[in-house]
């Protein structure tokens, strides 16, 4: 399963769906995740190890976080070396005045923008997937 690669079949065959939930970026000091927590994501950078874990669970465990968002997820298999896909998904985006922050999975990308932007990220990307 290679996933697909041509830019027109991407954004034809877009179909985004909007989880429900409030997910929030923090950044930790140190390596490892804490017993219990199911991070959507996990990085480590030199100045700490980045999650993006819901905003409940941090807020449960007493942690700052930035960036309030909702997760958007594009269900069209993309190849991890798919050339322009979030590029022109991201400029879309920006047009609109929203910033994005993306995260590729294996089988898909997701989107993880401003939480009170959600609707306005789900019509961009509708009328994106029209326009192709």
């Amino acid at each position: 399963m290679s996933g697909e690669h041509d830019l027109v079949t991407l954004l034809r065959s877009l179909n985004a769906v909007l989880q429900p939930e409030t997910y929030v970026f923090v950044s930790r000091p140190g390596q490892g995740i804490p017993p219990d927590l199911v991070p959507r994501m996990v990085f480590q950078e030199a100045e700490g190890t980045t999650f993006i874990v819901l905003r409940d669970e941090a807020e449960a465990l007493g942690w700052s976080y930035e960036f309030p968002c909702r997760m958007v997820t594009l269900n069209i298999h993309s190849a991890l070396d798919a050339v322009g896909f979030l590029a022109r998904i991201t400029t879309a985006l920006a047009t609109g005045g929203m910033g994005v922050n993306p995260v590729s999975g294996f089988y898909h990308d997701h989107l993880f923008v401003p939480e009170d932007r959600a609707d306005d990220a789900m019509a961009i990307l509708a009328q994106l997937a029209a326009e192709s």
